[in-house]
């Protein structure tokens, strides 16, 4: 019952490439053009061993025991072993078709002799008329004439005369599967599409998927390089390696012996279920220990037996079957077993277990076809196998790669979201630090001010309230005094005005200020100001230093030194800028001005040192100069 659903199975299975193609079948089919071969006679004859075929051959020259089949015919293996009773044993075979055409009217053009499907593991000829016009045989590594459709032309003899007899010649061993489809002759345009198809179906569409399947391999293998955690690329590489090691005796020659090529191609499925069931645990999480040794054990056995140097179990006719029978019920179990594991905990297992399932159906139908079970003019479906495998572990490393990219914006949203809400934070503190610093100034400025005018303004007012309440000043005097507050808190005030670190904008302010006073006083100022480089420390505190250093000079000189002219000079030296303000005046002695009390001299001292300045005093005997050097740079304080 089971053996008969599998058959069942297999030929809908096989309908599905033929259904797909019913459209171009329909569009190219020329009837008048071609016949189609469904009757012909047969025969096998035991021979020593293979050897070449002759150029001509009559059938008259072979034994008379033709037996009349339809095709496509197969040869079960039974028949074989029962062609072989009582005969001595023999290492070939020999079988043979021959077909009889009906009277044929001249077809125009070329002609071509087409078949599906020759099965055989020896040279194949074709005789037209009892002359050689094809010879097939193994060469190199990817023979297989059972995936190969006959395609002969026809040579024209030049008086446009239809064959009258077809004759096809099958070299094989004894235990090897020999079929023959059924025959197409006819002109080369109404059979060429048949040829394609085929060709195509068979052979060049399978090994494309099968080189696109390698390529992403050996990128999963690179990408696995640099990312040895992530097994599950090297995984993928190894399912493309042994997928693609299966198929390449029906796409590739190497230059390897033909019995380790075999043993190559064969172990690879073997190996291949098995990298498939490690990667269906890893999926679904539930690893099963037993099968995987059980799964492992296998493997290494039948590599070992097959292996060329034992020949214990060597690859041959009789042995292949027998492992391509194993093969399904190995990947059957794993899919059974990873698709219940996987049930309702992994999609991605039971893709996989669904895969797995879909392969081993198509490899029943191919080993059902194989073994002359069904029609040898179905098609050999195993050999999308790893179209359908690349497309399922395809699609998962796709997912692995979207996923990684969705994993990679979302850590990006959410860093970006942090750096927002830090910068929304610092901007924050920012404000806050600001406004500190604002109030921290603010209260720096009033903490200043107060202290220059009690100490400037406050203390001149004190000291002229005593001396007026003792009546010692004259009116003029008070006045002198109060202008001298004046100009006192003049200064206070022009030392809040911006400067930006100009120097010379801060003495033109003292020159504006100073200028009326000392031409009611009659004294001449000379403003011998040049360029200075500018003073990046000069803030509204040391610009007031500095205004009371000048101040005080101007003050001494208008107090004792009864000058007419005063010169004031800048220049740029020693790493700084220097201030110099001289007067023809009867001049004096600073030396005794600090033992007599000095107190303004002091204060110019105390001032220029608490901006990084030094002042000194020059009297030549007749007028003074007070100098005031101020460094360019300041180091932070």
């Amino acid at each position: 019952m089971l053996f008969s659903f599998v058959l069942r199975l297999a030929k809908v299975l096989r309908l599905i490439p033929v259904l797909a193609l019913l459209v171009a079948l329909d569009a190219h089919a020329a009837p008048a053009a071609s016949l189609h071969i469904t009757e012909a006679q047969w025969q096998s004859v035991d021979a020593p061993g293979f050897s070449t075929p002759p150029l001509t051959l009559s059938p008259a020259a072979l034994p008379d025991r033709w037996q009349s089949v339809t095709l496509p015919h197969a040869l079960p293996i039974d028949l074989l072993h029962q062609a072989t009773a009582g005969a001595p044993l023999r290492s070939t075979r020999t079988t043979w078709f021959k077909v009889s055409l009906p009277d044929l009217k001249a077809l125009p053009g070329p002609l071509a002799l087409y078949g599906a499907r020759i099965k055989t593991d020896g040279t194949v000829a074709v005789y037209i008329d009892g002359h050689l016009v094809h010879r097939a045989q193994p060469q190199g590594l990817h023979w297989n004439s059972s995936r190969e459709p006959l395609w002969v032309l026809l040579e024209n003899d030049g008086h446009n005369t239809p064959p009258r007899e077809i004759l096809i010649r099958l070299e094989h061993s004894r235990a090897s599967q020999v079929a023959l489809s059924s025959l197409w002759l006819g002109t080369v345009d109404s059979l060429s599409w048949r040829y394609r198809w085929r060709q195509w179906f068979q052979l060049e569409l399978p090994s494309v998927f099968n080189a696109a399947f390698m390529a992403v391999g050996v990128f999963a293998l690179l990408v696995w390089f640099r990312r040895r955690q992530a097994t599950d690329y090297l995984l993928f590489f190894a399912v493309a390696l042994a997928s693609v090691s299966r198929g390449l005796h029906f796409s590739a020659d190497f230059p390897v012996a033909r019995d380790w090529f075999g043993w190559l191609t064969a172990n690879s499925l073997f190996w291949m279920i098995t990298v498939v069931h490690i990667s269906i645990e890893r999926l679904h999480g539930r690893p099963h220990a037993w099968l995987t040794r059980t799964l492992l054990g296998f493997c290494a056995l039948v590599g070992v037996l097959t292996l060329p140097l034992l020949a214990a179990l060597p690859i041959t006719p009789r042995v292949t079957p027998l492992l391509y029978f194993l093969a399904p019920l190995m990947s059957a179990t794993v899919g059974i077993v990873g698709g219940l594991s996987a049930w309702r905990r992994s999609t991605e297992a039971m893709l996989v277990a669904m895969g797995i399932g879909i392969c081993t159906g198509l490899g029943v139908v191919d080993w059902l076809l194989q073994n002359n079970f069904i029609s040898p003019e179905g098609w050999y479906l195993g050999v999308y196998n790893n179209a359908i495998t690349f497309g399922i572990f395809g699609y998962l490393m796709y997912r692995r790669y979207v996923g990684a990219i969705t994993d990679v914006e979302q850590v990006n949203a959410q860093l970006e979201q942090r750096l927002q809400t830090r910068e929304a934070e610092l901007a924050d503190s920012y404000e806050r630090l600001r406004a500190a610093e604002q109030r921290q100034t603010l209260s720096q400025e009033r903490q200043r001010l107060t202290q220059d005018m009690h100490d400037g303004l406050g203390s001149s007012l004190v000291s002229a309230l005593r001396v007026v309440e003792a009546g010692r000043l004259s009116e003029t005097e008070v006045a002198q005094v109060l202008k001298s507050c004046i100009d006192d808190l003049k200064l206070t005030i022009d030392s809040m005005e911006p400067v930006e670190a100009d120097l010379l904008l801060l003495l033109a302010t003292l020159r504006f200020r100073l200028g009326p006073r000392l031409a009611s006083a009659g004294i001449t100022l000379r403003w011998e100001v040049v360029d200075v480089p500018a003073l990046d420390w000069l803030d509204p505190r040391n610009a007031l230093h500095i205004l009371r250093i000048l101040q005080e000079a101007f003050a001494n000189i208008l107090k004792h030194t009864e000058a007419s002219e005063i010169r004031v000079s800048t220049s740029a030296e020693d790493g700084g800028v220097s201030v110099t303000i001289a007067d023809n005046g009867q001049g004096f002695s600073h030396e005794e001005a600090f033992k007599n009390g000095g107190k303004g001299l002091k204060n110019q001292l105390r001032r220029a040192q608490s901006i990084g300045g030094k002042v000194r005093w020059e009297s030549p005997g007749r007028g003074s100069r007070m100098i005031l050097w101020v460094p360019e740079k300041r180091r932070p304080a």
